[in-house]
């Protein structure tokens, strides 16, 4: 068995003692530890008062100069981030600051804080495995947040970005688009569908599509998705003529859904709001805005989705800053989603203890190594948050 100590403050010591502050006596003996004999219990989930399984839009494509020496995704064109921020490409920023996606010690904060807020897990936006442009850093991100959201006790899928993938600037012959979305669904099904903590539907792996519309038209795709097997491939809110037969269609950033109108099986949809940067940064027009309604529109988008007795929601998204649709806590709007989603969810959980995940991060990140630390995570992914917090108060 490990053991930890409490150890009590200097000034707790002297009053229990009836000291005065004074030097002149002798040095007082050490205190005698307190200890807490107890391991933590395997990851677990905490109980929801819904069935319906919640799911957060999960970008693993960010970069810092302390990764790689650019900024990848949080400034336009990868350069450098202004002392005072102005270049950030965002309204929006994180509670920890501008993070890289394959820091060990952010995925798992961000694991504690999607369990803490009664989300399942997440849907990882994929981008393949072809190593144009920044897929590779991608790639190699989404492998570090499944270990993270599987360490975690939690549940992962895949969302393939087929119109970034495959698009005509990245395969400018159709054929070889084709030939490439092939080769990634072969190892989606090899390397992430053989997971135990991959979602499923029905006993069925799920993969959610952004689009298709690259490459459309149902031979097309079933020679795109054969490797995959029996699987059910849900497709974006009016494509499914491009792709065929898909298992169903999934919301994205519509204020106002009509789910009657979707096809076959539904993921239901919640975004907080959309404020892009595109035009403020010299990227185009930029998309229409939708305020966030200090909340209201993210309750009711989750309030819409339970009304149409839908068992799945995908939260759009946990981290997209550039468009502004975030979740994740930042400076400007604190837990405020994260406590929404505890309310609808009916999760006993609560602000406190996604402001206590943030004192373990810190934690995590001023002391690396420090087994008390690890310890302190994995009471937290037990959902003992007391023993976690006896823990982290020792070390601060």
């Amino acid at each position: 068995m490990f053991l930890y100590t409490i150890l009590l403050s200097a000034c707790s010591l002297w009053a229990a003692c009836g000291g005065s502050g004074s030097s002149d006596g002798p040095e007082p003996p050490p205190t005698p530890p307190v200890i807490v004999d107890e391991e933590p219990g395997a990851p677990v989930q905490p109980t929801k008062a819904i069935s319906m399984k919640l799911y957060a839009h999960y970008m693993p494509w960010f970069v810092k100069p302390t990764a790689s020496g650019v900024w990848n995704h949080w400034t336009m064109s990868a350069n450098s981030l202004k002392s005072d921020k102005s270049n950030l490409a965002s309204h929006y920023e994180p509670l920890t600051g501008a993070y890289a996606s394959d820091d060990e010690a952010i995925l798992d904060y961000q694991c504690l804080l999607m369990k803490y807020a009664g989300l399942d897990g997440v849907i990882i936006d994929y981008m393949g495995e072809s190593g144009k442009n920044d897929f590779g850093t991608i790639a190699a991100n989404t492998k570090k947040m499944v270990s993270a959201i599987t360490k975690a006790g939690m549940e992962f899928a895949l969302c393939y970005d087929e119109q970034t993938a495959l698009a005509t600037g990245v395969f400018p012959q159709t054929d070889d688009a084709k030939d490439q979305g092939r080769t990634d669904m072969r190892f989606i099904k090899s390397n992430y569908m053989n997971k135990d903590s991959y979602a499923k539907h029905n006993n069925k792996p799920v993969l959610l599509m952004f689009g298709p519309a690259r490459v459309t038209g149902a031979a097309n795709w079933q020679y795109i998705t054969n490797p995959l097997g029996d699987v059910e491939v849900v497709v974006l809110n009016g494509h499914t003529s491009n792709f065929g037969t898909p298992a169903g269609e999934f919301l994205w950033v519509n204020p106002t859904p009509d789910y009657s109108q979707y096809q076959g099986w539904t993921i239901g949809g919640a975004m907080p709001g959309f404020w892009d940067v595109y035009k403020q940064f010299g990227q185009g027009n930029g998309y229409t805005t939708y305020d966030r309604e200090n909340g209201a529109l993210f309750k009711r988008q989750l309030e819409a989705a339970k009304s149409a007795g839908l068992n799945w929601l995908q939260v759009s998204t946990w981290n997209d800053y550039g468009e502004g649709t975030t979740i994740e806590p930042t400076t400007q709007y604190k837990y405020q989603y994260l406590t929404l989603l505890q309310t609808f969810s009916g999760v006993n959980c609560t602000e406190a203890h996604l402001a206590l995940i943030l004192r373990w991060y810190q934690l995590r990140k001023s002391k690396p190594n420090d087994t008390q630390v690890a310890k302190a995570y994995a009471f937290l992914a037990a959902m003992q948050p007391a023993k976690a917090e006896e823990i982290i108060k020792t070390l601060e």
